[in-house]
């Protein structure tokens, strides 16, 4: 193996010893898992967090921690909490359920709360990546599978439409200002822990959950609507590599499985896992869940960042049950 390939290979394990990381929304689901990791990885952690959603026992009472409440809408102290911070992962958002409500909200929070961490990062002296969370919702209903990174994007929801716009400022900072940023869309991460109904469930979580408490699997339309799951775990060291390496620089980044899963077939899986007897209910389809199929396609970060899932479905419910996730 000749040095290149040596220093090449080296790169793939991110390093975070010397690093100051700052996480907006650090008290959610992802953005705490987040926290974890980087503090296991030696960086010391600012959290920005309102907490209208994220929780507090997320987080560890010690350690090279800062736990602040603020608003990403508020631009000082957006400014504050980035003080000397290297890295920013941006994963404080609104939601498809607030964005439903209240549209409105929902672009302050996912567009003009993104433009004031852009804002802060392009200002600061410390700052050399922001890595901005965003959703596979932005592609729609696709016209081909699996979905690539320079695919149409239809959004066909509020919380997409603000999302994209999230990604598109991301790009504009990059191109005109020449702020760092790698923007991931992730696919439906699952793994909160089955007895934390604190946190927002998706429905690999909401499924597990009910099939543990032996309560009925709610199914919503005919099942066969499908999903690329990606195990939490796999979310947050993906999200790691593209905070670190520079070769994410600039670059928009699918996170997923590249596997399509459909609901029934997801049921079968928790089922199983869990051992349950549960029942299965058909309810009417949900409003906001418009799309039939979807599933990514992961060879772009494969290939420039050399990120792939290392958990299975399977593997992901077992170490739910287990307790062993995040």
């Amino acid at each position: 193996m000749g040095i290149e390939a040596k220093k090449d290979q080296a790169l793939e394990r991110p390093h975070f010893e010397n690093e100051r990381a700052l996480v907006t929304g650090g008290g959610g689901f992802i953005g705490s898992a987040v926290v974890l990791a980087l503090l296991r990885e030696g960086a010391t952690v600012t959290v920005l967090d309102d907490w209208s959603s994220g929780d507090r026992r997320r987080l560890p009472a010690d350690g090279p921690l800062t736990i602040l409440t603020g608003s990403i809408l508020n631009p000082a102290q957006v400014a504050d909490a980035m003080a000397d911070c290297t890295v920013v992962v941006h994963e404080a958002a609104s939601s498809i359920d607030i964005a439903l409500r209240d549209p409105v909200l929902d672009c302050d929070v996912n567009v003009r709360g993104t433009l004031n961490v852009l804002n802060a990062a392009r200002k600061s002296r410390s700052v050399r990546r922001v890595v901005y969370a965003s959703t596979d919702a932005v592609y729609g209903n696709p016209r081909y599978l699996p979905i690539n990174e320079d695919d149409l994007l239809n959004p066909l929801s509020p919380f997409a439409v603000s999302k994209l716009a999230g990604e598109n400022y991301c790009k504009a900072y990059y191109e005109t200002f020449g702020l760092s940023t790698t923007v991931l869309r992730y696919a439906n991460v699952y793994g909160a822990p089955v007895r934390d109904s604190r946190l927002p469930a998706g429905a690999a979580d909401r499924f597990l959950k009910s099939a543990l408490e032996g309560r009925p699997l709610q199914v919503h339309g005919d099942g066969e609507q499908t999903r690329d799951f990606v195990f939490i775990d796999d979310a947050v060291d993906a999200t790691l590599q593209a905070s670190f390496l520079s070769k994410a620089e600039g670059q928009i980044y699918n996170v997923g499985t590249g596997i399509e899963t459909t609901i029934n077939t997801l049921v079968e899986k928790v089922l199983s896992a869990a051992g349950s007897s549960s029942p299965i209910e058909t309810m009417d389809r949900l409003d906001i869940d418009n799309i039939r199929r979807r599933v990514l396609n992961i060879e772009k970060i494969r290939r420039e960042i050399r990120w792939t899932p290392r958990i299975t479905l399977e593997q992901g419910l077992r170490l739910l049950i287990e307790g062993r996730a995040g």
